[in-house]
């Protein structure tokens, strides 16, 4: 894959008073916006894992570009538990040679 065929969305962040920075609300353009919630983070911040409220989208960042399988699986069973459908996750393979 080319970085020209990546698809890409830009916004402003902002923090929802009251949330210990836990929810962010994020403007994209006027007028949609889109509320994420951090639901998962590393004591070591090596990865964190952001939801909409819906439970309908959900995201496991991590900040090396591989993740121990084990971690995964863990983060992706506290999904299913809070009730999020991960049978259509989809991984991004990153080539590091890009």
């Amino acid at each position: 894959m080319r970085w020209e065929d990546l698809d890409k969305a830009e916004g402003k962040a902002f923090v929802v008073e009251g949330s210990g920075n836990s929810k962010l609300r994020v403007q994209f353009f006027w007028p949609f916006r889109g509320d994420y919630w951090v639901i998962d983070l590393a004591e070591d911040y090596t990865y964190a894992v952001v939801g909409t409220p819906s439970r309908k989208y959900f995201w496991i960042l991590s900040r090396t570009p591989s993740m121990a399988e084990d971690t995964l699986q863990t983060l992706v069973a506290h999904l299913q538990a809070r009730g999020f459908d991960t049978s259509k996750m989809q991984r991004t393979v990153h080539d590091c040679g890009m």
